[in-house]
């Protein structure tokens, strides 16, 4: 319900509050002693904005950085190091704190959508900093141009620049800490259902057109179990049943069974991650571990993971990718995008990837 209102207020106060604004004069920046970092939507996003406050702290070591966060992303930043108070952008409380602090620099990491710009242009502080894809722009001291072929973590990084920061994502993964806490938690779990090396699944997607069908998941999990590997069904409430189905055929399901802490450390322990495109996708990139990805609507440059080796399997359709800014158009094909993918080029790609792991571990241990 509050992401639903957060929506309503952006579509119509939004672009009024903008345009009515009065542009912003660029400032000369020193070097930032407090940051605060507005982070509204989802997990992945939230995930791959870690490499980015690295760089700040690698740059600036004594720099505090705060969060202005959603309650569905706000856990993702419990996964990062260096970073200060994490704020709720979607509770009155939350917003109110912020207001009444005072930063050097203020950067919106939103990539369209204008809610967050106007808290930001409220936000005590002489830089502001953000994508100007639109007219959000002139509420900005400092618009950074927004790519839509870039890879996420990179845009993100881009974002760093005024304050002269210049940092690559590729070379840093991985990104993500596990809590110790939920490390045990994990471990106790992983001990209490009896598995020790498994393949991790997840079925959900924030969105209908990037989930696949349940009976195409099962499949795969049959395939898998039957070669002898173990399937683990990870996710939240939203999956259980799911989970429920896919491993009638052999497998565990922690679906609905763990914190999104202990989901990070469930995964840490897998030999690989298959999903579509998620937020739980980008969980297992920043801990390098490799993955298969499903990919239909969603752009494969800007959202495939990278790090840990794996696959991403589509069918590039003509159509696709469609996703902009986080919006996918009604569909006219019935999804054909990830209708199209078959169990048999999942299995097979799962398959590989565990292959050329377990090759490189043997050759490891051989020398």
């Amino acid at each position: 319900m509050q992401t639903i209102f957060l929506k309503i207020m952006d579509t119509y106060l939004g672009p009024l509050v903008s345009v009515m604004s009065r542009p912003q004069q660029p400032r000369q920046i020193v070097k930032p002693a407090t940051v605060l970092l507005i982070r509204p939507g989802g997990i992945g996003d939230a995930v791959l904005l870690i490499p980015a406050i690295d760089a700040i702290k690698q740059a600036y070591p004594e720099c505090t950085i705060d969060i202005l966060a959603e309650k569905r992303n706000a856990a993702v930043f419990d996964l990062a190091a260096g970073i200060g108070t994490v704020y709720r952008y979607d509770t009155c409380s939350g917003l109110s704190k912020v207001l009444r602090n005072r930063y050097d620099a203020v950067i919106d990491t939103e990539q369209w959508y204008r809610l967050s710009v106007i808290v930001a242009r409220l936000v005590r502080s002489p830089v502001k900093i953000g994508f100007g894809t639109n007219e959000r722009k002139r509420l900005f001291t400092h618009p950074v141009t927004y790519s839509l072929d870039d890879y996420e973590a990179d845009s993100f990084l881009k974002l760093l620049q005024p304050l002269g920061i210049t940092a690559s994502a590729a070379l840093r993964t991985p990104f993500l800490r596990i809590p110790e806490a939920a490390s045990l938690t994990a471990s106790s779990l992983l001990v209490e259902v009896g598995v020790k090396r498994f393949v991790a699944l997840f079925p959900g997607a924030s969105v209908q057109e990037k989930r696949w069908e349940t009976e195409r998941f099962v499949s795969v999990a049959a395939r898998l179990t039957a070669r002898g590997t173990t399937v683990v069904v990870i996710g939240g409430r939203e999956e259980v049943a799911i989970g429920e189905e896919i491993v009638k055929g052999g497998g565990v399901n922690l679906a609905g069974r763990t914190s999104l802490m202990e989901t990070a450390a469930i995964i840490a322990r897998a030999d690989l991650l298959l999903s579509g495109d998620s937020g739980v996708l980008h969980l297992a990139a920043g801990l390098d571990i490799p993955t298969v990805a499903l990919f239909g609507p969603s752009s494969i440059a800007k959202w495939a993971p990278r790090g840990g080796g794996g696959r991403v399997v589509s069918t590039r359709t003509t159509c696709s990718p469609c996703s902009r800014y986080g919006t996918i158009p009604p569909c006219r094909h019935d999804v054909r995008c990830m209708a199209d993918i078959t169990a048999d080029e999942v299995a097979l790609s799962v398959e590989s990837v565990l292959a050329e792991r377990d090759g490189r571990k043997k050759k490891c241990e051989g020398q």
